[in-house]
């Protein structure tokens, strides 16, 4: 009965996700200014890291664990950059 339940709430957390990258995705493509752009962007990594997450503890596989850190540091180093690339006008001073 467990396993049912848990293979439910996976997928359809797995397909609201999908939903909420697709919404991401629009966002950056329609965004009105370049700080849309970032945090529809910030969205889709973190998006894209829990779908990974699920997909891990749906396979039971360690290796999408990491690529999902992998995915999480680089985001957050991403989103850092283009901020304050986009307040200052430069990345390294």
């Amino acid at each position: 009965m467990s396993s049912i339940i848990l293979f439910w709430s996976i997928s359809l957390a797995q397909l609201f996700l999908a939903i909420a990258m697709a919404i991401s995705v629009s966002r950056i493509a329609r965004g009105p200014r370049a700080q849309d752009r970032v945090l529809g962007l910030d969205t889709l990594y973190v998006c894209a890291m829990l779908q990974l997450l699920t997909f891990a503890i749906r396979t039971g596989n360690v290796l999408y664990f990491e690529a999902a850190l992998v995915i999480a540091i680089l985001g957050f180093v991403s989103t850092v950059a283009l901020s304050k690339f986009l307040m200052r006008g430069e990345v390294i001073e």
